[in-house]
């Protein structure tokens, strides 16, 4: 005879499994924990391997500290061997050492499907990585899918020709893309959200082709966190075996709702709600 009492327990099931390598943001609005967010939100079961812990907030970063490249390789080895993502988000990556043991990780165990968002500095204008490093973080590009960088960002990477305030129009947004993705051999999307034209990104492939997703800017200072949630929603998409074109209009139409949901916390450029999705049911 059969317990009436008895938990019934469901058949199992699966998930696509993301991973985030990006540093620890303590008040929750930026890296890992908006990662890991995003992922939950976006249907995927989210893990994460920490490359540094921040004192931060929203009024800005105080303190960085890196963990070692001993227990980084560790994370990394860790998740790899046991649940391999379907996915990989990379984020915050401060210094050159760390930025060799991902590389090794990815190239180990051939990693699917990564979005790397190239994080330089933070919004309230602390560097997040160490000059030295540039050369090393872009030697990771050609493991990528994709990478998401912002204006600012776009402009450092293309380097020559491209000074601060050198990409203002959707013509500059497009070229240097382009200039991008034949140069690392990926994917690029470069952000708009810094431009004061709009919130359209512009992505361009290895053969230059270019793809324009359209936003309009929402009148929200509340913005922490933005890169981070866009590349985990990417990263989440392409897990569940969208396109990339798919992805990213995905991703840009999560993040577009987190925005407008208009949470407003701290006394700084506040955090976006990533569960404005369960809100709005």
């Amino acid at each position: 005879m059969s317990d009436p009492q008895a938990m019934h327990v469901p058949a199992p099931t699966t998930l696509p499994a993301v991973l985030t390598i990006a540093g620890s943001d303590c008040s929750g609005g930026a890296g890992i924990q908006a990662d890991l967010k995003t992922m939950l939100a976006c249907g995927v079961y989210g893990m994460s391997a920490i490359t540094s812990i921040t004192a931060q907030n929203t009024q800005g970063v105080s303190a960085v500290e890196d963990v070692s490249p001993d227990i980084l390789a560790a994370q990394l080895d860790a998740v790899y061997t046991d649940i391999p993502p379907a996915a990989t988000k990379i984020g915050m990556v401060s210094n050159a050492r760390l930025i060799a043991v991902i590389g090794d990780a990815l190239r180990k165990h051939q990693a699917p499907n990564v979005v790397l968002d190239p994080v330089m500095v933070s919004s309230s204008g602390t560097r997040l990585l160490d000059a030295n490093a540039e050369s090393a973080l872009t030697g990771l590009f050609g493991l990528c899918r994709l990478i998401t960088p912002n204006i600012p960002e776009a402009e450092v990477l293309c380097g020559q020709g491209f000074g601060e305030g050198s990409i203002s129009t959707p013509d500059a947004m497009a070229h240097a893309a382009q200039r991008l993705a034949s140069r690392y051999g990926c994917a690029v999307l470069v952000k708009g959200g810094h431009s004061v034209q709009g919130a359209s990104d512009v992505l361009a492939d290895t053969d230059g082709n270019l793809v324009w997703f359209r936003g309009e800017h929402i009148d929200n200072p509340n913005t922490h966190g933005t890169g981070c949630t866009l590349s985990s929603a990417i990263a989440s998409a392409l897990a569940r075996g969208e396109t990339l074109a798919s992805a990213i209009r995905d991703g840009k139409a999560y993040l577009t709702g987190a925005i407008a949901a208009g949470l407003d916390l701290g006394h700084g450029s506040g955090p976006m709600d990533h569960a404005w999705r369960w809100r709005t049911r």
